[in-house]
């Protein structure tokens, strides 16, 4: 079995699954593309999906956990749209959630339960069903490998550019696929999963396996990241797997190993690119967390600082204000001693036993001026760590939600 390498691609890299997009008018700029089909021609294809824990959960999120449970996780087609959540809606949004599954899979010969769905954009709006049911038979006959590139596209609202990534690998000379798609900038702060992601892949993979799978590739990868400390209605991670490659992955041997270490590379490259996108950011920042007495306080203390905005803004501003980090470390729950730990910008020593280290002002100015910053505690209290990705918070946060409704 081969490491797993980046390769060119789109969605529909693994082998056996179409796409497309269309421009239907749910977004308030006329021509976007807004309304995205992906579809799988693989009778035995496996589904698993892990969706928002907001108790205020969306229409598309209430049938597709329906649906992955009715179809045993056989679903084989995805319909998603950009522009309006379909969230808040009440009765009258599940119905179009379920009218709008109801003609996808009659088009595509399925059931209903085959079809999954994710929604994006203003929560509490009406979600046209005419719109999306006009577009319905030209997704279908547009559905190809080249036009799954557009998907991508589709689900995009506050992003400032697709976020994609696709993956090989070979086993015995036969090629594996792994392929995602991530849309999110704003309203991130998953508790089990982020905004839209959706990926799929040509190996052979049980439905009972994948959902194992993914939850372990998302608990250390979307589950690692925050922009806003926001959990949105509609967050949701679907993926698929075609058989199409012929090459199985089980439990307890080590095909389970090498497909878990592809997804979660996968997963975290996508991560990445939506904390490295997060709305109005300039900088990607890695928070990391050494030397916590147990798991949870490293966790703790790591969200904490990466959803202070006052160290957002900081590091924004390029101000080495290192005890607004000291003091989010102290907020957050966590046991520690503030008298031994120890911060760096980089590897630069500001904080050390929990007071100045007497360092250099300017050059703490320019390891903040990096693009991509990682701020290291140690709180020398034992041996676990943890690692949350964020990124800084600017004015143009503010002017981008300000105004999103309208």
């Amino acid at each position: 079995m081969q490491k797993w390498e980046v390769v060119e691609g789109n969605l529909a890299s693994a082998r056996g699954f179409r796409g497309a997009a269309v421009a239907a008018g749910i977004k308030k700029t006329r021509g976007d593309l807004d309304l995205a089909l992906l579809a799988c021609d693989a009778a035995a294809t496996s589904a698993a999906g892990l969706f928002t824990t907001n108790v205020v959960a969306a229409a598309p999120v209430l049938l597709s956990r329906q649906n992955l449970a009715e179809s045993h996780g056989r679903c084989r087609a995805l319909l998603v749209n950009s522009g309006n959540a379909n969230a808040c809606t009440g009765r009258k949004g599940l119905q179009t959630a379920k009218e709008s599954a109801k003609a996808a899979a009659k088009l595509l010969n399925l059931q209903p339960a085959q079809v999954l769905l994710a929604s994006t954009g203003v929560i509490g709006m009406p979600l046209e069903l005419g719109l999306i049911t006009k577009q319905l038979p030209c997704l279908v006959e547009s559905l190809s490998v080249e036009n799954a590139s557009a998907v991508a596209h589709a689900i995009m609202t506050t992003d400032t550019f697709p976020k994609t990534c696709v993956l090989r690998s070979e086993v015995g000379m036969k090629p594996v696929y792994l392929a995602g798609i991530a849309k999110g900038a704003g309203m991130i702060h998953p508790r089990m999963a982020t905004l839209l992601s959706f990926l799929t892949t040509d190996a052979l993979i049980g439905p009972h396996t994948l959902h194992n799978l993914l939850r372990a590739a998302v608990d250390v990868s979307f589950n690692r990241i925050t922009v806003d400390g926001d959990t949105s209605t509609n967050d949701t991670v679907m993926a698929w797997a075609s058989g199409a490659a012929g090459i199985g992955v089980r439990p307890g041997n080590t095909s389970w190993a090498w497909f878990l270490e592809g997804l979660t590379q996968l997963c975290q490259s996508l991560a990445k690119m939506i904390a490295r996108d997060g709305e109005g950011a300039k900088k990607l920042v890695f928070v990391e967390v050494q030397g916590a007495g147990k798991p949870s306080d490293a966790d703790r203390v790591a969200r904490a600082i990466a959803n202070s905005p006052l160290v957002k803004t900081a590091i924004a501003g390029s101000d080495p204000n290192w005890g607004r980090i000291l003091c989010a470390a102290g907020y957050s729950g966590a046991l520690f001693d503030p008298n031994k730990v120890d911060i760096r910008i980089n590897d630069l020593l500001v904080c050390r036993d929990g007071v100045d280290a007497g360092f250099d002002e300017a050059s703490a100015r320019k390891e903040l001026d990096r693009k991509e910053i990682t701020l290291r505690l140690d709180l020398h209290q034992g041996r676990a760590s943890a690692q949350i990705w964020t990124c800084d918070l600017t004015h143009d946060y503010i002017t981008i939600n300000a105004s999103y409704r309208t």
